[in-house]
């Protein structure tokens, strides 16, 4: 995972994010990458066309590269399948300078961080209503 990355990872740990909200936080740098990218190839921009798509890549990347496959199970091994096929339209938007395939991913990945995002609530709602130490929070 490269700096930037890494910088909005952290800065969603610092803020109190919970570790699906960390997730979402990855998913949103993967959404910029991909807006910036489009925006590039747009105005003809080769080079930050190609930088933000390979960061996106390398964020996919190291998602899948943390993959709990143990506790995960057949949900893991469904994520590194996307994030694999991922790799793959993002290898062949750049190549083609395709707006079509890069705005394919921008909603699928909309998608995606959609539902992490919903996840995270839920189970921000659930400890809410979850007793702890014997006390309500």
């Amino acid at each position: 995972m490269n700096d930037r990355a890494l910088a909005s990872y952290r800065q969603a740990a610092a803020q109190g994010a919970t570790p699906l909200g960390q997730v979402v936080a990855l998913y949103d740098a993967i959404l910029r990458d991909f807006f910036r990218a489009l925006a590039a190839l747009k105005a003809g921009n080769v080079a930050a066309r190609v930088e933000h798509l390979n960061h996106a890549s390398g964020v996919i990347g190291y998602l899948a590269s943390v993959l709990d496959y143990e506790r995960g199970g057949r949900v893991a091994r469904q994520l590194a399948s996307v994030y694999a096929a991922s790799t793959g339209k993002i290898v062949r938007a750049n190549a083609d300078a395709s707006a079509e395939g890069i705005e394919k991913l921008i909603e699928f990945y909309g998608d995606l961080r959609q539902a992490w995002f919903q996840a995270d609530q839920n189970l921000k709602q659930a400890d809410r209503k979850t007793p702890s130490n014997g006390n309500r929070k």
